[in-house]
């Protein structure tokens, strides 16, 4: 039987702003989460990955990531989901370093959750990744959590750094985790054979004004008008959680007969298949802390309209796809989490973006050269080396 105090608490609570309930939720959990071990071997048999795992999220697509690389460089590699709270996988040695990827907010809550066994006596590794060039007061709480972070990008290290937590770059290894689309074409998403498709494929948990859908529209639209042979697809995830920022991006569709939305639930390998059958893989993003979207399409030798600014510009650039010029603003966010005027995050330029899309759109041979160059950019730079040298930094063998 519920507690009637208990209902009105709740029921409090639920009304309270989202942003001062995140920030209690990580000060109070950081209080009573259970410490971590001050000493652990310094050499191990294989590697514990943590996280999201069966989440269609960043962070669980960055874990599942990682665990493919680590079992195709014959490391051992146990796995523990923090929704099933199951240890599966590989075998691997007491004492196997621990790496949770969840942001640094909910560390400690998932601390809260995991069994001693398997958080005591060994190395704790944090894999965190944010989109701005500094961090909110919420992710200092964790850094007594954890003996080292690691982050997929530089742009993302320069942010912990004033934590005085070690930090490694380990970028994601797309090109080495060598994930493979389904078999399903154009017919099979119901997408025309004689039109140009550019997609556009984000989350709106990940905070709409960071991914910017408003300006895409604006941009191809600008680009193309209502030409029937040029189609923007907008893959959008977690539409049921934010019906306001679906109507605001209807509203600048404006019934555009050559704009679609797709919010069906794909798996990973159905959506690297919907990038497989577009032409252009357009990202007007204000920042990223990686860009998953953007390695993942240049993996499969797609052309790429970006913006030129954050972590996805690491390994993004002139040679191997279409920059998009930006100039910079503070980061305003709605919802809250990225509301940080203090610092910046970029404003992509609609006219860049469109001049870059009908160079893309009325050019197959330079889609063609500009794919086949991100493609061996993916396999050259993005290839598990810095996974690699983290896990034997930390005394993993084999």
């Amino acid at each position: 039987m519920s507690h009637p105090d208990l209902s009105v608490a709740h029921r409090i609570w639920q009304k309270l702003p989202q942003e001062p309930r995140r920030r209690f939720f990580a000060w109070a959990t950081a209080l009573v989460a259970p410490s971590i071990s001050k000493t652990y071997p310094s050499r191990a048999s294989g590697i514990i990955v943590a996280g999201e795992l069966s989440r269609s999220s960043g962070l669980g697509e960055g874990a599942r990531l990682m665990v493919q690389a680590l079992r195709k460089l014959n490391i051992p590699c146990a796995t523990w989901d923090i929704d099933t709270r199951r240890l599966e996988g590989d075998a691997v040695g007491a004492g196997a370093p621990l790496v949770i990827h969840v942001n640094a907010p909910m560390l400690p809550s998932v601390l809260l959750r995991m069994p001693r066994s398997l958080r005591n006596g060994r190395k704790v590794i944090g894999y965190w990744a944010w989109e701005l060039p500094i961090i909110p007061k919420t992710w200092t709480y964790a850094r007594r959590y954890v003996h080292e972070i690691w982050v997929p990008s530089r742009f993302t290290a320069d942010a912990i750094a004033p934590l005085n937590v070690p930090v490694r770059v380990v970028e994601h290894p797309v090109g080495l985790a060598g994930q493979k689309p389904s078999q399903k074409d154009r017919a099979a998403f119901n997408l025309p054979d004689d039109a140009l498709i550019v997609l556009v494929s984000f989350n709106l948990a990940s905070s709409m004004v960071r991914k910017n859908p408003i300006d895409t529209i604006r941009a191809f639209r600008e680009a193309f008008g209502i030409r029937p042979d040029r189609i923007l697809l907008l893959k959008i995830g977690h539409t049921e959680n934010y019906p306001d920022d679906m109507a605001a991006i209807q509203a600048a569709i404006g019934g555009a007969p050559n704009i679609r939305l797709d919010t069906a639930h794909y798996s990973s390998e159905d959506t690297l298949a919907l990038m497989a059958c577009a032409d252009i893989i357009l990202s007007l993003h204000k920042s990223e802390g990686f860009g998953l979207v953007v390695a993942e399409a240049m993996a499969l030798g797609r052309c790429i309209v970006a913006t030129d600014w954050s972590a996805s510009a690491e390994f993004m650039d002139t040679s191997c796809g279409l920059p998009v010029a930006y100039s910079l603003s503070p980061a305003r966010d709605p919802r809250g989490v990225l509301d940080m005027p203090q610092t910046s995050w970029a404003n992509p330029d609609v006219q860049s973006a469109a001049q870059a899309l009908r160079e893309a759109a009325d050019n197959p041979a330079l889609r063609e050269r500009l794919g086949n160059a991100a493609m061996k950019r993916v396999e050259d730079r993005l290839n598990g080396q810095s996974l690699l040298q983290a896990v034997q930094a930390s005394g993993v063998q084999g």
